[in-house]
C-alpha cells in the first residue's frame, strides 16, 4: 500500500510569478525546477518538509488548448478547488510577517474550535489557509474486551 503523499498540485497562471509569491513572500523553498521540454516541472515545499507542491500551468500535456483556457478562467475565479492548508506555531505572528511582505488576506486570524487560522489567496485565485492548531492531549486508550 501507500507510504506517503509526496506531491500535490495546484494550477498557477505564471510560474515565475508563482515563485515570487510562494518562495519570495510565503517563504517556501524550491524543490525542483526543471524544463522537461513539454512543460516546466516546478515544485516548492515548506523548508524541512518532503511534501511538495507542483505549481502547474494549465495546458499540455494534460489538456488541450480549449480546456486549458477554461481552467485558466476557473483558476482566476478561485473555482478550481486549488486549496493549500499550512500549519504554524504562531498564527498571528505569521499573519503579521506575511502582511509586512505584501500578502493580501481574505480573512484575519480567527479563533476556531481547532485553533487559530486565517485565509488568503495566491495571485491566481487559489485558496490558502494556515492555522495554529490547538495542542490536544492524546486520547486515553479505550477498554475493549480484547485488552481487559
Amino acid at each position: 500500500m501507500f507510504n506517503a503523499l509526496l506531491i500535490s498540485s495546484i494550477y498557477v497562471l505564471d510560474q515565475n510569478k508563482a515563485l515570487d509569491f510562494y518562495v519570495g513572500k510565503l517563504g517556501l523553498e524550491v524543490n525542483t525546477d526543471q524544463d522537461l521540454g513539454f512543460m516546466r516541472w516546478l515544485t516548492v515545499n515548506v523548508p524541512g518538509d518532503t511534501r511538495q507542491i507542483l505549481l502547474e500551468t494549465p495546458g499540455a500535456p494534460a489538456m488541450d488548448g480549449k480546456t486549458a483556457e477554461q481552467v485558466r478562467e476557473l483558476v482566476t475565479k478561485g473555482a478550481t478547488g486549488g486549496n493549500l492548508f499550512f500549519t504554524t506555531d504562531d498564527c498571528r505572528k505569521t499573519y503579521n510577517e506575511l502582511r509586512g511582505r505584501g500578502v493580501e488576506f481574505t480573512e484575519e486570524p480567527t479563533e476556531r474550535p481547532y485553533g487559530i487560522d486565517c485565509g488568503l489567496r495566491d495571485p491566481f485565485g487559489n485558496h490558502i489557509r494556515f492555522s495554529q492548531l490547538l495542542q490536544v492531549s492524546p486520547p486515553v486508550a479505550s477498554v475493549t474486551k480484547g485488552n481487559r
